[in-house]
């Protein structure tokens, strides 16, 4: 008998385990390292299927989203608490999203976890996840947000908008398109209509499936993100510098609306998106590598939109792992960065002309405080602001002439992303 196990050799992992350990490999990368979960995807579910690899990101994604609850049911049912960092709760937090939000079958959830607790507390995994089943563990209806931002969103925005908020965390948003002209009715007649050119669609449908993706008629946006190109206008031919442009959604609304777009990114694997997004559309714009701390362009142009690096808390929605990984020192970082590259931007605007900033952030340190530093520093610079009828029914700028869409917003059609948008006008000559 021992003969025949050495020559089966060890026993091979379960089906399903390949993207259950790829999960495994991004939630140490995100949790541990500090990496956005899209960035570390590629590299921990290298050699997957695509289905595979959307199961692996799916799984981290729901364990992120619902971290804080599901570790209550962990250390509710172990005499010690586990420490954060081991194997065993990483592996617990995965395979109770599994059960408790993607419902995938129990069987297969224990049969894969174990392996991934090879060396370790295999016993005390899979008791905590047989008790999960025969007890049948519940999430609450709503997810809490990690405790970090909620106490900073307190503090900024009120105990309503952090409940608002961990509304939207739990649940995935809808799909946003912004389309390059007015669709017409009968196609998207299951779509609800959110601005002039743009639709919501519900959660589920594979994009590239979608009726006129290949003729590139449309683009996915959030309606928070089309904000600040809608309120540039109609470009007449004029020229605007795109600056911190990939993936290029508001490249392609300010072309689909006439202006002569420059697009800026540092990035070369993002600006290699902006160029097939603008393939698939079919339009023009200008693309330029370049850091923007160092980038200059030849001559001033009529406007410039700079979508600001930022700590990303307000796509909370859509990237949950954001909320595990930003904390008050990165949001310090981004704001230097924002105030360093905003005044540069500004040297690029010609006398009069325009400037929208606007971060994905919901901190006040990337939005509302960096305007009047910036203002105090340049002299003649004033805030020209938006006005009702620039923007979607139900979105409305603040008693500062600023656009700050925030949790709760449109809540009955699925919400917004948090943004912050100001438009400024330059000095005459």
């Amino acid at each position: 008998m021992a003969d025949r196990r050495r020559q089966q050799g060890p026993q091979a992992d379960p089906p399903g385990t390949a993207p259950r350990r790829a999960a495994l490999r991004l939630l140490d990368a995100v949790l541990r390292r500090g990496e956005p979960l899209d960035i570390a995807a590629h590299a921990a579910t290298q050699g997957l299927a695509p289905a595979d690899r959307a199961f692996a990101i799916a799984i981290v994604s729901e364990a992120m989203r619902w971290m804080v609850d599901i570790d209550a049911l962990i250390d509710g049912a172990t005499s010690e608490i586990l420490p954060e960092d081991v194997k065993a709760r990483a592996v617990l937090r995965l395979a109770l999203a599994q059960l408790l939000v993607l419902k995938s079958p129990g069987h297969a959830v224990v049969a894969t976890a174990l392996p991934l607790v090879a060396g370790g507390p295999r016993r005390l995994v899979h008791a905590l996840l047989s008790r999960a089943q025969k007890e049948d563990w519940t999430l609450p209806a709503t997810a809490r947000l990690p405790a970090p931002a909620a106490e900073r969103w307190a503090a900024q925005w009120g105990t309503a908008m952090v409940d608002a908020a961990a509304a939207a965390w739990s649940t995935p948003p809808p799909i946003d398109l912004s389309f390059a002209a007015e669709p017409a009715a009968a196609e998207w007649n299951e779509a609800r209509v959110m601005a002039p050119r743009h639709r919501r669609l519900p959660r589920g449908r594979a994009v590239a499936d979608m009726p006129g993706f290949r003729d590139g008629g449309w683009w996915v946006q959030d309606l928070a993100a089309s904000l600040a190109a809608r309120l540039l206008g109609d470009g007449k031919g004029r020229r605007i510098l795109d600056l911190c442009a990939a993936p290029g959604g508001k490249t392609m609304q300010l072309a689909a609306t006439g202006w002569d777009v420059i697009a800026v990114d540092a990035s070369a694997r993002r600006l290699a998106r902006l160029r097939d997004n603008l393939a698939r559309t079919g339009f023009a714009a200008d693309v330029v590598q370049g850091d923007i701390r160092r980038w200059q362009p030849d001559a001033p142009a009529d406007a410039v939109l700079l979508d600001a690096p930022c700590s990303a808390t307000g796509i909370f929605r859509r990237h949950p792992d954001v909320l595990h990984r930003i904390e008050a020192r990165q949001i310090a970082d981004m704001a230097e960065l924002q105030a360093e590259l905003l005044a540069r931007a500004a040297a690029w605007v010609k006398p009069g002309g325009t400037l929208v900033y606007a971060t994905c952030s919901l901190e006040r340190a990337e939005g509302e405080e960096q305007i009047p530093a910036f203002l105090a520093a340049h002299k003649g610079w004033s805030v020209d602001p938006a006005r009702a009828d620039e923007l979607p029914p139900g979105i409305a700028p603040d008693a500062s002439g600023f656009v700050r869409p925030l949790p709760g917003m449109l809540a009955e059609a699925g919400g917004l992303d948090g943004f912050f948008i100001a438009r400024l006008r330059a000095p005459a000559a």
